[in-house]
């Protein structure tokens, strides 16, 4: 049997994984909880800012197959690269959006982040398969995926503090957005790079016999379509994807429409909305640690 070995380096992985994943979970609530501020700030519709919530979903829909093909055909570290390197480049291009009108270009800078999202959020899995033993992959699959949750958690809570609601100030919002934008950009790009030192394919050794077995197998043996297509005629994994598909779209719509919910009704209340969509995050990740117990 071949020799299989833990590489100590997959910590570190998973630990740049995770906040990276973190950080665009982060950049893509930003503008929801802060909707009124951002409509006053850019001089647009509450239609228009929704939209920098939902280019997130809509460029997940179409992007995610050939995202998924890439990460099979050209591996784990390009696609680990162009997640963290495109999610760096659109926190950069926010911050060249800190004045009235720029909505467009904001608007573009989003549209980066929601394609680096395609290329976060299949990566939890394959982190844990490659780099972690048969007994830790259950774990590091969950703490990866926590670190995305986290992110939503924090991008809920910070930006109102951040960023309060002063319409009679523009310049002093606008100073209160840079810092929200450049302090994304600067840590964005640190992990961008600690993307590219920590990041291998996979480790000298496999960690599991699985693994070996897998990584000996002719890659003509693998039908990235054929995969496709039985995951498409297995009824159960079908009601699977309509169930979660179901749950996902409800927490989605109201985390885009929090801030709008609630200042309608409680005029100034925007660090409140935030706490509401802490709380709203961190019971579900409570629930996740209890169901992955109980399944």
């Amino acid at each position: 049997r071949p020799e299989t070995r833990l590489s100590r380096r997959r910590l570190a992985v998973l630990a740049v994984f995770s906040c990276y994943s973190l950080v665009n979970a982060f950049q893509w609530i930003q503008y929801s909880i802060l909707s009124n501020v951002f409509a006053g700030f850019y001089g647009v519709s509450f239609t228009q800012i929704d939209w920098l919530s939902m280019v997130y979903m809509v460029a997940y829909v179409p992007l995610i197959l050939p995202a998924t093909w890439l990460l099979d055909a050209r591996g784990l570290r390009l696609t680990a690269l162009l997640g963290a390197g495109l999610n760096a480049l659109g926190a950069w291009l926010k911050c060249g959006s800190l004045a009235p009108r720029r909505y467009p270009l904001t608007l573009a800078a989003q549209a980066v982040c929601a394609v680096a999202q395609v290329f976060i959020l299949g990566l939890p899995s394959r982190i844990a398969s490659v780099w972690f033993g048969p007994t830790e992959v259950s774990t590091a699959c969950a703490v990866a995926v926590l670190g995305n949750q986290l992110g939503t958690a924090i991008g809920f809570l910070l930006p109102p503090v951040l960023v309060p609601n002063t319409p009679d100030d523009v310049d002093f919002m606008a100073h209160n957005i840079g810092i929200m934008f450049y302090g994304t950009a600067i840590v964005s790009t640190l992990l961008f790079f600690l993307t590219g030192v920590v990041f291998e394919e996979k480790p000298k050794y496999p960690p599991s016999h699985s693994q070996a077995v897998l990584q000996t197998k002719p890659p003509e043996d693998y039908s990235y379509k054929q995969s496709i297509i039985n995951l498409f005629k297995n009824i159960p994994f079908i009601l699977l994807l309509i169930s979660y598909g179901i749950m996902t779209g409800a927490f989605y719509s109201v985390s885009t429409l929090l801030n709008q919910m609630i200042v309608t009704h409680y005029e100034g209340e925007e660090v409140n909305a935030g706490r509401i969509g802490l709380t709203l995050v961190v019971a579900g990740m409570v629930g996740s640690i209890i169901c992955g117990l109980w399944l």
